[in-house]
């Protein structure tokens, strides 16, 4: 976009000046007729809904209750980089009257707090956003500005999905008080087939009125140009394939004697002997060339040697991916509703209640699941030099171990994953010596 766009509008507001007014006064050219989204249609399990009750992951007398039960920032654990994911949902926001702004910022703000100490991504889905429901420029200032250094250090990338000329025009006005460093960082995603390159879409739960409106813009197009779908299938597996293959099959494929994969004993190997004492272990991004490198060589059967290529991060990220991509998660479906009602289990009773639990678990599954927990283990005792408690390590590691059958992470399913992921961790003595 020109320069010539901001003479236009500047034009057009008869030379005011204010980023308010330019705000106020913007037509938006968005269809507002779209249905509202239907709660229950937000997840295809049924099983899961009801294991998770309201859409809210916060209890009614929560001061944030009132914003979380809109749904419109969603946690959706790791991108295909090593980065956590934030999600904004702008068809979300209740008209502005019903929605107090300043709660909203500080919601996000308790939201990210969880996260900012790990490299993250923040997807923004723009559909939605119309004349009733948006926030004022000055919201806007004072959201930037609101967030310091501490959230802008670690966001590794800021994608704006379905960008209008509304708000690449904001984008203008307010380049001004943008730093270049974080300019950089933001990206416009056209149609939702684009963010796979980001982040796998299933485990996003995205709008509905997000998903018809990429599918009418979709089909506008000329059948040349029409992007591909929005989750492509599956490739056939390669011979030597590691990621995204069952655990089952890995047992045939170099597991140790216990079914313990080769990419779990190359990545925590090289971990024990090198990472134990790095600050942020698991909170950092790899290069991204550099990790579709070393995945590419599992896949093939080529050697990978961790300690030739001596970074701590990059097996940290391959660890994480090799995880996130298997086809059932380690914890398996079989137990997503007794992790998410987990809290209901009194304390005494929760070490047997989780060794019976696992005991449920395929042999290969429950020799992972333990060799992973003693190493994480190693690297909590670590945690006045790496920072790592067993409460950061449950964040980190909870929406790799276990997601429903849809394969979508919203914060109602993450927190009770993550809690029980932590219990796991406080609790691993108990559950695993006996």
């Amino acid at each position: 976009m020109s320069s010539d766009l901001l003479v236009d509008l500047h034009d057009d507001l008869g030379g005011d000046d204010s980023p308010s007014a330019a705000l106020d006064q913007l037509k938006l050219v968005q269809d507002k007729q779209w249905p509202p989204d239907d709660p229950v249609s937000l997840s295809k399990s049924a099983s899961d809904i009801k294991s998770l009750g309201s859409p809210s992951h916060l209890s009614w007398d929560d001061p944030f209750y009132d914003i979380a039960r809109h749904q419109i920032v969603e946690v959706a654990g790791d991108d295909n980089f090593g980065r956590k994911v934030i999600v904004f949902n702008a068809c979300r926001m209740p008209p502005q009257h019903q929605l107090d702004h300043h709660k909203l910022l500080m919601y996000l703000k308790q939201t990210l707090d969880k996260y900012v100490e790990s490299d993250y991504t923040l997807i923004y889905f723009h559909h939605g956003l119309t004349s009733e429901n948006k926030p004022s420029a000055s919201w806007l200032r004072d959201a930037y500005r609101e967030f310091d250094r501490k959230y802008k250090k670690n966001i590794k990338a800021l994608y704006i999905v379905h960008p209008t000329m509304f708000i690449r025009t904001i984008l203008i006005i307010f380049k001004p008080i943008i730093s270049f460093k974080f300019g950089r960082k933001i990206n416009y995603i056209n149609y939702l087939s684009e963010l796979e390159e980001i982040v796998k879409c299933d485990q996003l739960v995205i709008p509905n009125r997000v998903r018809e409106y990429d599918d009418k813009i979709r089909l506008s197009l000329k059948p040349s140009v029409v992007p591909g779908p929005i989750s492509p299938p599956r490739s056939p597996p390669l011979p030597f394939q590691q990621f995204g293959v069952p655990l089952s099959v890995l047992r045939h494929r170099a597991a140790d004697s216990e079914g313990v994969p080769r990419v779990m004993r190359d990545t925590i190997g090289f971990l024990q002997e090198n990472g134990l004492k790095t600050e942020g272990i698991f909170r950092r991004s790899a290069n991204v060339s550099l990790v579709k490198d070393v995945k590419l060589k599992y896949n093939t059967g080529e050697e990978v040697s961790l300690s030739q290529l001596d970074d701590v991060h990059l097996a940290a990220v391959i660890l994480k991916m090799f995880l996130r991509e298997l086809p059932e998660p380690l914890l398996t479906y079989q137990l997503y509703n007794d992790i998410v009602n987990f809290h209901n289990v009194d304390t005494e009773s929760q070490p047997e209640r989780i060794r019976n639990m696992l005991m449920s678990l395929p042999e290969e599954n429950y020799a992972s699941l333990r060799f992973l927990v003693q190493f994480l283990a190693q690297v909590s005792a670590e945690s006045e030099v790496n920072k790592m408690t067993n409460a950061n390590l449950a964040v980190v590691f909870g929406p790799n171990l276990l997601w429903g059958q849809d394969a979508s992470m919203t914060l109602s399913a993450i927190g009770p994953i993550n809690n029980f992921t932590r219990i796991l961790l406080d609790l691993h003595q108990e559950v695993f010596t006996q």
